[in-house]
């Protein structure tokens, strides 16, 4: 069942073919700034089963990893609507925020964990990682 991944003034989009195997949390400090909270959760999936719309603008930083993360966001709002990383330059994450959809499944893997916040905590079973995961 297609699902759709939006920023908040719907400008740009990605139409996602459904749920996905790999969701991620990831508590390093690029994502906790990059999401505005303690940790980010993104959803990955193969690039050519998406369809994105809308004019992104993207930020690129480097990973402690010695890596390019590409942040696409919304220009009007902000929002990210999808990541890149050149890591795994086959996949495209989707914040799991922009699907906005409380069904979705929660992470398989929590990653950063040395700079996770001591109040947070992912349930279920998970994948632990004190930092990146090969």
């Amino acid at each position: 069942m297609p699902v759709k991944a939006a920023c908040q003034c719907g400008l740009v989009s990605v139409k996602l073919p459904g749920p996905t195997p790999l969701v991620v949390a990831c508590h390093c400090v690029a994502c906790q700034r990059r999401s505005g909270s303690p940790f980010g959760v993104t959803a990955y999936y193969p690039a050519e089963r998406l369809a994105i719309a809308g004019p992104a603008r993207m930020f690129e930083r480097n990973t402690d990893e010695g890596n390019v993360f590409r942040t696409y966001f919304c220009a009007t709002c902000g929002s990210t609507v999808y990541v890149k990383s050149d890591k795994h330059p086959a996949l495209i994450g989707i914040p799991v925020g922009a699907i906005a959809d409380p069904t979705f499944p929660g992470p398989v893997r929590s990653v950063w964990e040395q700079t996770m916040h001591g109040w947070a905590a992912i349930p279920g079973n998970v994948e632990h990682f004190a930092q990146g995961r090969g």
